[in-house]
């Protein structure tokens, strides 16, 4: 019987005959990962079927040069061999082949040590994803209770909290922040002026173009750009951060000493964000309103005068106050999402990103469903 793949150049070849008892199998040609190699189960078929065979030979005076590749190919054959309990002499393989083969075959494989590709049944992985949910909500819960806890305790002066670690945090998180959130207020507010200016000229009202960015961007997009900002670029850090920790041991470090984790490490992060976010949320209306202010001026001939005007005549203390309110409660879901996440990592560096991902997408999602609350409470109440 013969087998051969055929390719340009020396291709890889493998022939078997039988001789008696023996059964010889002949190698000619290139056996590298680049050719198309033929595959074990052919000659596998051929010794399943070779009732009389009591030994396996190789033949390779015809084989050139050769690399893992065949020692697969051979690996496969010498399962086959063993399956049928024929004995293999591999006298007539190269001698680099051979000690490559004794190698591989010298320790028999694990039981159960190849990955089981079996899937559960429907109910075990509905049980599993539940058994999952429960011990994340678990978690949650009592990461939230921790950190209400800290809280309370910084308020009455027995937090363990370096005032050192906080300014740096306050820089991080405020000052830091500072560039990318100008440039994203400015394009955002530049943004809804234009939208808007296109619509309201159908109806020669391009002078409400104020009232459209300096409403929208203190009750709504100031707050959320700046959250959105800070949960892809603070949160990220945090969950990082403290997810390095975790791989190297250091909040299980500070818990033998006995020192609280949460109060090192969480709480100044969350103080950072809650004194930041409303500075960030004011420093954002601003820009956006510029923003606004240079499409109104530049675009549709309204003069300054009359965009301050009609800014300052339609924005009412509440806006700011609700989107300052917003600003505070996102700071706390970023910082929460990213700490959490962070406590949570596993022991390797593929659990870090995962776990910067996964705060990143928690306060985002966090950030809007907070803002859907908001926007029905301020509905009922008429704010």
């Amino acid at each position: 019987m013969n087998v051969a793949a055929e390719r340009a150049g020396n291709a890889a070849t493998v022939a078997c005959d039988q001789d008696q008892d023996a059964l010889r199998v002949r190698l000619g040609g290139d056996w590298t990962l680049r050719q198309n190699l033929p595959g074990a189960e052919a000659v596998s078929a051929t010794i399943a079927a070779a009732t009389a065979a009591r030994r396996l030979t190789f033949d390779t005076s015809a084989l050139g040069r050769w690399d893992s590749g065949l020692l697969t190919f051979l690996l496969g054959v010498h399962e086959a061999a063993q399956q049928k309990q024929i004995s293999i002499d591999a006298t007539g393989l190269p001698e680099g082949v051979q000690r490559l083969l004794r190698l591989a075959t010298a320790v028999p494989e694990r039981g159960g040590g190849r990955r089981q590709t079996q899937r559960a049944p429907f109910l075990a992985r509905v049980g599993s994803g539940w058994l999952a949910l429960s011990a994340a909500t678990s978690e949650t819960v009592t990461f939230l209770g921790e950190a209400t806890l800290s809280l309370l305790r910084l308020l009455t002066g027995r937090a363990q909290l370096r005032g050192g670690d906080l300014l740096l945090l306050v820089q991080q998180a405020g000052a830091q922040a500072l560039p990318i959130v100008a440039l994203i207020s400015i394009l955002v507010g530049l943004i809804l002026a234009f939208v808007g200016s296109v619509q309201l000229q159908m109806f020669g009202a391009e002078i409400y173009v104020a009232n459209l960015v300096a409403i929208g961007m203190t009750r709504e997009m100031g707050a959320m750009m700046a959250a959105i900002i800070m949960a892809g670029r603070t949160g990220a850090s945090y969950a990082a951060q403290l997810g390095t920790m975790q791989v190297n041991e250091e909040i299980d470090a500070l818990k033998t000493l006995g020192v609280d984790p949460i109060d090192f490490l969480v709480l100044p992060r969350m103080v950072a964000l809650i004194l930041m976010m409303p500075l960030l949320c004011v420093y954002a209306n601003l820009l956006g309103i510029s923003g606004g202010f240079l499409v109104g001026v530049g675009m549709l001939d309204i003069t300054p005068q009359q965009y301050w005007n009609q800014t300052i005549a339609w924005v009412r203390i509440n806006d700011f106050l609700l989107g300052i309110t917003k600003s505070i409660i996102f700071g706390i879901i970023i910082a929460v999402s990213g700490c959490l996440r962070g406590i949570q990592c596993g022991r390797s560096a593929a659990a870090v990103g995962e776990a910067a991902t996964s705060a990143v997408v928690t306060a985002i999602v966090w950030i809007v469903v907070a803002d859907g609350l908001f926007a029905v409470l301020t509905n009922i109440l008429g704010i």
